[in-house]
């Protein structure tokens, strides 16, 4: 079975993510940031988004407000901008039709995970898990256990696909091997540093792992 990362590995989300930030950053006074800036605060789930978007984090007194209001406006704002990586539909048809099982872990709160995998893949990928308040954040490995678990993939080779050091980890934390991709919220040099073994370019280079 592959386990794909969502943000930055199957979804370009980044454009939608940096608007719903700047739209709660704005409202409470707080420095708007750009896209590289967001870019870098990617990867661990929305609470540190914002936690890492404004001054003094979580132990700022607007920061359960400005969060709040990062998720409502994000909520509704999900699809604005956010479309699949070139190439990734057809990877993922392909990949289907060779009867691979496919599953999504995801630091991005559940009830969104769940409504993009609708939106993006309902065809192509029947099982999603984001964060919740039973399901612990990446590198915890616990949601890959869950999906391996549902898939009944057990006793098979599983692969997590991903773009971020979390990711790495999460991999390393669940005893599978990590695919890392270069189109993702890291650069290479940063997937190196953080301990990448594989790094493809392109969709299309999963098929020659499989």
């Amino acid at each position: 079975m592959i386990i794909f990362d969502l943000d930055g590995t199957l979804l370009d989300t980044v454009e939608d993510l940096a608007v719903a930030v700047n739209h709660s950053l704005k409202k409470f006074g707080f420095k708007e940031k750009n896209i590289d800036e967001t870019k870098r605060l990617l990867g661990n789930g929305i609470a540190i988004l914002v936690a890492g978007a404004i001054e003094n984090g979580e132990k700022n007194p607007k920061f359960c407000e400005a969060y709040e209001e990062f998720k409502k406006y994000y909520s509704t704002h999900l699809y604005d901008y956010t479309k699949p990586y070139d190439g990734i539909i057809e990877l993922l048809e392909e990949l289907k039709r060779r009867n691979i099982k496919m599953g999504i872990v995801s630091n991005k709160f559940d009830e969104g995970v769940k409504c993009l995998r609708k939106e993006f893949f309902a065809d192509l990928i029947e099982y999603a898990q984001g964060i919740s308040e039973t399901v612990k954040r990446k590198p915890n490995p616990d949601a890959v256990f869950e999906l391996i678990k549902l898939q009944k993939a057990q006793d098979e080779e599983n692969i997590y696909v991903g773009d971020s050091e979390v990711d790495i980890e999460t991999a390393k934390n669940a005893g599978l091997k990590c695919i890392c991709v270069s189109w993702g919220f890291r650069s290479r040099e940063q997937l190196i540093k953080s301990g990448a073994k594989v790094i493809i370019d392109k969709p299309s280079e999963l098929l020659g792992y499989i």
